[in-house]
């Protein structure tokens, strides 16, 4: 059967759109996380506090592009994190935490939409940043660091085939939403990438990039040196065959 093996494959974890129960997010919670964000871009355009010089006016929208753009780099190396946690060899038979971490690895991305939306759409409104429409979704078109601000547009192209797939899973071929859902590596790493290149404030937040890049690294090579070991050890490929 394909959700059982799709299943054993992702390390026992279920695939995202056979989920379902109370782990999934409701109306009324999309609705008061779009709130906040909203109040959070009104706060940061001007709106509720007003600018006490141009400096300050200039900066308010470059400021909420900025830190929405962190807050999504966060909660998505959160979701990569849960990701391999989940799909661990040891936690079929000895963490066994895919109950307690799976609704949230189902739903965060959710959050990590929003976010990255409000990213994006205070950097189009920033009338200084010269990044443009065109710029945000076109790779090269930026005037502000074109190959920085590009491989963010790739990281959220990236980032949407991979939630797509996730939650359609019915609708492609037996075991391709587990290989497109790899991506999920490629667009931490992108988007890991984009942050430190592109952003004015980089050196400042140095320490956050390197500890969040060194244990998603460490994570990541953990998970796979089990996986070659348990691959290589006597037995595994009699075992395979006996299915």
């Amino acid at each position: 059967m394909q959700i059982q093996s799709d299943a054993a494959v992702s390390g026992g974890v279920p695939r995202t759109g056979q989920s379902a129960g109370g782990g999934r997010l409701t109306i009324r919670s999309a609705a008061v996380l779009a709130a906040l964000i909203g109040l959070v871009l009104v706060y940061s355009t001007d709106q509720i506090v007003p600018a006490e010089t141009d400096r300050q006016a200039q900066l308010r929208l470059w400021l909420a592009a900025r830190s929405a753009g962190i807050v999504a780099y966060l909660l998505l190396t959160f979701q990569v994190m849960l990701g391999l946690v989940l799909s661990h060899p040891n936690n079929k038979s000895t963490w066994k935490l895919s109950k307690t971490l799976f609704p949230w690895h189902d739903q965060l991305w959710v959050f990590i939409a929003a976010f990255v939306g409000a990213h994006v759409l205070a950097i189009v409104l920033d009338p200084y940043a010269g990044v443009g429409l065109g710029g945000a979704f076109i790779p090269g078109l930026s005037e502000y660091r074109s190959v920085p601000v590009a491989i963010g547009t790739l990281a959220l192209y990236a980032f949407i085939v991979t939630t797509l797939t996730a939650r359609f899973t019915r609708l492609l071929p037996r075991g391709m939403w587990l290989a497109l859902h790899r991506l999920a590596m490629a667009v931490l790493a992108l988007a890991w990438a984009h942050g430190v290149l592109a952003g004015s404030d980089s050196g400042a937040l140095e320490p956050l990039y390197v500890s969040t890049g060194l244990v998603v690294l460490v994570a990541a090579v953990y998970r796979y040196w089990i996986v070659r070991q348990r691959r290589s050890a006597p037995g595994a490929h009699s075992e395979v065959a006996s299915r």
